[in-house]
């Protein structure tokens, strides 16, 4: 049985025809660029945040641009980065001039803590920029008490946890300023690049709103030298279809994950997710195990026409791009075993019961 790591499933049934209508719907409406589907999307996903102010951007790499340019990062400062995070993160801190500083993830979520970061901070940090990395939210209160105590900004990059909460309150809502993508595979998806800017900064916002659409304050006014990065209208429409779906779509996920816990715990030397706190959550954008298997296990379940990924095979201070940040081999062994261990399964919403039990039962017998 072929089984993906990613498609694309009517799910919940009737999803897809609604998605549609919107995309025909919007298209003869003829107001492609900031049209009202823009702003309604906007006002949607800010009521589903508790009330924040969203402004659609181009992508999440954008947004974690603007969100660092809104708090006047730029040369001379530090940025705190997860060591193992993807590289849109360190490339935006890059793009504003200031330097990423990568600190260790925990062990047992994979995300950085206030306890991994605070050894990396120097004089020159302005900002702790956590990834909820793979859909779990970081623990929020003890990084907030960290920024506190060193008059620090926090800003989340919540690209893979839309929809997560942390004590009962989403994330993308605890940094003065927060950065989401919307790419196609995201658990809250566009069918294109899109991202957002979220914060309750009403400064910010009317900054970002300006910043984003060639810093105009006016048709044919600028009040500031912006950029062009806007959600376009078609994108807007399909994203308030799929808000609206997206509390059942985590829903599935998780289930499909503690299907998972359930059959593969105790196989082999399998590490599974592990949620560490009842404040916590993890809505499983991605459902990782670990092995020290992961090269032979991945290949037998590529022969078995099983689609695994891995979540990320290069660690950043590996990578010839970030060479002039003077990192080297064993500075972050954390994720250095990360990156050799981590596998990423198949799981999304409308995964077959019959897709899912191929997978454990190929795994069960990978390990004997």
């Amino acid at each position: 049985m072929h089984v993906p790591f990613f498609t694309f499933r009517d799910f919940p049934v009737g999803l897809q025809q609604r998605v549609e209508e919107a995309l025909l719907t919007e298209l003869r409406k003829n107001q492609l660029i900031l049209g009202p589907s823009v702003t309604g999307f906007e006002q949607e996903f800010g009521r589903y945040l508790g009330g924040r102010e969203v402004i659609g951007v181009g992508n999440g790499y954008d947004a974690l641009v603007l969100s660092l340019r809104a708090l006047g990062v730029g040369p001379g400062h530090d940025v705190v980065v997860p060591a193992n995070g993807y590289i849109a993160t360190i490339n935006a801190v890059q793009q504003v001039g200031a330097k990423p500083v990568f600190a260790e993830p925990d062990s047992q979520t994979y995300n950085i803590t206030a306890a991994t970061v605070l050894p990396v901070l120097t004089p020159r940090t302005s900002v702790i920029l956590p990834i909820h990395l793979y859909g779990q939210s970081c623990e929020m209160e003890e990084l907030l008490h960290l920024c506190q105590s060193h008059n620090l900004k926090l800003v989340e990059d919540f690209a893979q946890a839309q929809g997560a909460l942390y004590n009962g309150k989403p994330v993308g809502t605890f940094g003065k300023v927060n950065a989401t993508s919307f790419y196609p595979t995201k658990n809250l998806g566009a069918v294109g690049d899109g991202g957002a800017v979220v914060t309750q900064d009403s400064g910010i916002a009317s900054w970002v709103r300006q910043h984003h659409n060639y810093g105009q304050s006016r048709r044919y006014e600028y009040a500031q030298a912006g950029v062009n990065s806007r959600l376009d209208s078609l994108q807007a429409a399909v994203l308030s279809v799929k808000l609206s779906c997206l509390d059942v779509l985590n829903t599935e996920r998780k289930r499909l994950a503690a299907i998972y816990q359930q059959a593969l715990a105790g196989v082999g030397d399998l590490c599974l997710p592990w949620v560490v706190s009842t404040g916590t959550d993890h809505i499983y954008h991605l459902y990782v195990i670990r092995t020290s298997r992961r090269d032979a296990l991945q290949e037998f379940l590529q022969k078995k026409d099983i689609q695994t990924l891995v979540h990320y095979p290069v660690p950043p201070h590996f990578q010839p791009a970030y060479r002039q940040l003077g990192y080297r081999r064993g500075d972050f062994p954390l994720t250095e075993e990360l990156a050799s261990t981590s596998l990423s399964l198949p799981l999304f919403p409308g995964m077959t019961e019959l897709e899912q039990a191929c997978v454990i039962e190929q795994i069960q017998h990978f390990f004997g």
